[in-house]
């Protein structure tokens, strides 16, 4: 790991432990430079403000099991990987999902997400998406990140695995169609989702 990212990870740790103690809207740059031992200039030459260095955090989290959906994890199986991510990581998110900051997390997801299916949908089709079927996935996103968020809020009473089974169960019929390539085990053949 290179030295920037090792500082990265550093300012991530810090806030993750000041988290604990605070919640994110009461935290300061000054807070977390103060935590790691590092300067407000650093942290600027790093992050724009505070909500940028949760996204970035939480972006590195869950990257690989989005990255690999659709290759070697199916969408049940890269959903489930988040949440156990959200789980293990569960102090961090659940301060960082009360935030309603502009750049707060849950705007942060909600964007990540979106783009990652559209780009997906779009490969797939050769062509920008549909307005129907654009209306369709921008409504299911805002609909998946407020459970995700309500279930963190609530305590994650249910498991990976059957959150991710409602949200998929929740994809509007067209969507579940043009989705349903993700729904390939690692061998490109169908498994039910």
């Amino acid at each position: 790991m290179e030295r920037q990212e090792r500082t990265k990870y550093r300012m991530a740790e810090s806030i993750k432990g000041l988290m604990a103690r605070m919640p994110l809207d009461k935290i300061t740059v000054k807070d977390i430079v103060a935590d790691c031992g590092l300067t407000r200039q650093t942290f600027y030459r790093n992050f724009k403000d505070k909500y940028d260095l949760v996204n970035w955090y939480f972006e590195k989290l869950v990257q690989q099991s989005f990255e690999e959906m659709g290759v070697s994890l199916t969408l049940r199986e890269g959903l489930t990987k988040k949440f156990e991510f959200i789980r293990e990581e569960r102090v961090f998110f659940t301060c960082a999902f009360g935030s309603n900051d502009y750049n707060s997390l849950m705007k942060y997801d909600y964007d990540y997400i979106l783009n990652f299916y559209k780009n997906i949908l779009q490969r797939k089709q050769g062509r920008s998406l549909e307005p129907d079927v654009d209306f369709l996935l921008q409504m299911y996103c805002h609909g998946s990140i407020r459970m995700t968020v309500e279930w963190v809020r609530t305590g994650m009473k249910l498991e990976p695995e059957e959150l991710a089974g409602l949200l998929i169960e929740a994809l509007p019929e067209k969507l579940n169609k043009l989705l349903s390539f993700l729904a390939e085990d690692g061998n490109g053949q169908p498994v039910t989702v």
